[in-house]
């Protein structure tokens, strides 16, 4: 067995470890609450509480059994795409937050890590917030290892050769979903450095809003250039398998985060409730979250169209692949 094979299986089975309790202490806040013995979360009456947990029970145990796909030999008979859309929106989730969950555990922040509302039980206890960062984390990780050793395996033409290998040189017109996510990423760099315009409400704003602000955005910039790389073909000498994983990273960056915030947005602009509002306007929230979402699943497709090499003419003299 080759390395990269042997680390992916050690990763994705810790993954799947490591999110296992998570999945269980959801279990027990929508049992516990069901019956009576659990208190539900601030804010939230009990069918809020139920639907929300019971939607994270269901995304856990479908990113448990992803990362089991992603080592067992079943994981290589059952169609690819599904399994792929999968663990390319888990690892959007997970991967690009994964420097500001760590830093977020090491100073004690309760906010720490990719943790929605529904995240926030009652009076959890320091072991259940510890296992759950834990879970994050893991999860994150492992995904970040054993994903691409699957990927290796089941489409070695993705990381085969350079980016130049047998492709013509694209044309000079910048491919329109690199253009809205560096759009997307430019607006989130600016509010993440301390700009305001677009900000409703400078009040609302905090020390996890500036982090996670630029975290996408910076993301936004990577999966932007990373895909133009693949597009062009250029630089011609960059191995292929670079600018397919940051591009599938940063993709799913966009597309993840977006899509988990933009229902969220658009119901605070319908029901305007009084004890909950976001930093920045609603209405242009909602479109760069649109934005992000299409930006990031045409950068997929564009990725997933480019995996191969493709075997045609030399390049011409009069446009260089460089």
């Amino acid at each position: 067995m080759e390395r990269w094979d042997r680390a992916g299986r050690v990763a994705a089975y810790g993954a799947a470890l490591a999110l296992t309790p998570y999945l269980l202490i959801k279990v027990s806040w929508v049992v516990g609450s069901l019956l009576g013995l659990l208190p539900v979360g601030a804010g939230f009456d009990k069918a809020e509480w139920v639907v929300l947990n019971a939607a994270t029970i269901g995304m856990a145990g479908i990113g448990i059994a992803v990362a089991l796909a992603l080592v067992r030999p079943w994981g290589m008979r059952i169609p690819g795409a599904p399994l792929a859309f999968c663990a390319w929106v888990g690892t959007g989730f997970l991967v690009p937050v994964l420097p500001y969950a760590v830093l977020g555990s090491l100073l004690g922040s309760a906010d720490g890590g990719p943790r929605s509302r529904s995240d926030a039980g009652p009076a959890m206890p320091g072991w259940e917030a510890a296992l759950v960062q834990i879970g994050f984390v893991g999860m994150g990780l492992g995904l970040a290892i054993a994903l691409p050793a699957y990927m290796r395996r089941r489409w070695p033409g993705a990381f085969v050769g350079r980016l130049g290998d047998g492709a013509e040189c694209s044309p000079r017109a910048l491919p329109w979903m690199t253009v809205v996510g560096a759009a997307v990423g430019l607006v989130w760099l600016y509010w993440a450095a301390g700009g305001t315009a677009g900000v409703a409400h400078r009040g609302e704003r905090d020390l996890a809003w500036y982090a996670l602000s630029g975290v996408f955005g910076l993301w936004a910039f990577v999966a932007s250039l990373a895909t133009l790389a693949a597009v062009r073909g250029r630089p011609a000498r960059v191995p292929r398998w670079g600018p397919v994983v940051f591009g599938w990273l940063g993709s799913g960056s966009l597309f993840a985060w977006s899509g988990w915030k933009l229902p969220f947005t658009l119901y605070l602009m319908v029901a305007r409730p009084a004890d909950a509002a976001l930093p920045e306007n609603l209405a242009l929230a909602a479109c760069l979250h649109l934005a992000a979402v299409g930006a990031g699943a045409a950068m997929l497709r564009t990725l997933v169209r480019t995996r191969r090499p493709v075997r045609a003419a030399a390049p011409s003299p009069t446009a260089p692949c460089v």
